[in-house]
């Protein structure tokens, strides 16, 4: 392995991602060049944060709904009274009665069930739905902490907040990471922006939510020279409306 291509694995080992022979060698290599070692951890704390990028949060209602359903299920079989004696007369009338009272219960029932077992049903479809779309999300975020030519940029704020970006040229993409950043005002959200030598061109948004999150930038790389964070009216603004909170130059 030639000194040129060693210095290129910095990402596939921060995913574990070498064979064992590279992986040794590239260990090596990290005791002696720092530029190595440093874009390694960089990496790898992105790759760490991934996992709270990708958390799903319950629906606000699902434990209420829960708790409902747990209410109307019965346990154990209640107890009864003994049974008084009863006339033969009656037994015809009273056994009609009750089978119509059978019939409308399990009509009750398998209407109840039948609800549960939609419900539950819809639950679950929406959970693969988030867990699809979540491994998708997931495998494009690899593909670029991942890439050969990955490289980190990071800044910082005060308070000990700050972001990550990691940039393929190769992909033509880019993964920002904020860690640690205040919830932005209310009716705004954090926007982030890729520099086109000093033309800010809209890459995507931050989650007001998540004061922790990796989100792959919207649109290519092409030709930026760095990247930035404004605050920005709920939605995203189409140009800047406020100083730049943060700026990464790529270098």
């Amino acid at each position: 392995m030639s000194a040129v291509d060693v210095h290129t694995l910095s990402g596939a080992y921060a995913l574990h991602a070498l064979p064992e022979d590279e992986r040794t060698a590239f260990e090596r290599h990290l005791t002696g060049c720092s530029p190595c070692a440093q874009e390694t951890r960089e990496l790898a704390a992105v790759a760490a944060r991934l996992g709270l990028a990708l958390s799903v949060t319950p629906p606000p209602g699902l434990k209420a709904a829960v708790m409902a359903r747990i209410g109307t299920v019965r346990q154990e079989n209640p107890r009864t009274a003994p049974l008084r004696r009863t006339s033969a007369r009656s037994l015809p009338g009273r056994a009609a009665a009750l089978s119509h009272w059978v019939a409308a219960a399990c009509l009750v029932v398998a209407a109840g069930l039948g609800g549960t077992a939609l419900w539950q049903h819809q639950e679950a479809e929406r959970a693969q739905d988030r867990a699809r779309a979540a491994g998708v999300r997931l495998d494009r975020l690899a593909e670029v902490l991942g890439a050969p030519d990955a490289r980190t940029h990071r800044a910082s704020l005060p308070g000990g907040a700050g972001g990550t970006v990691v940039v393929s040229r190769e992909r033509d993409r880019a993964v920002f990471t904020g860690d640690g950043m205040a919830r932005p005002p209310a009716g705004k959200v954090y926007q982030l922006w890729y520099d086109d030598a000093g033309t800010m061109r809209p890459a995507g948004l931050l989650d007001p939510d998540r004061s922790t999150e990796a989100v792959l930038m919207t649109g290519p790389v092409d030709g930026a020279k760095g990247m930035g964070v404004t605050v920005e009216p709920a939605g995203g603004s189409p140009r800047p409306t406020s100083a730049p909170l943060m700026a990464i130059a790529f270098g």
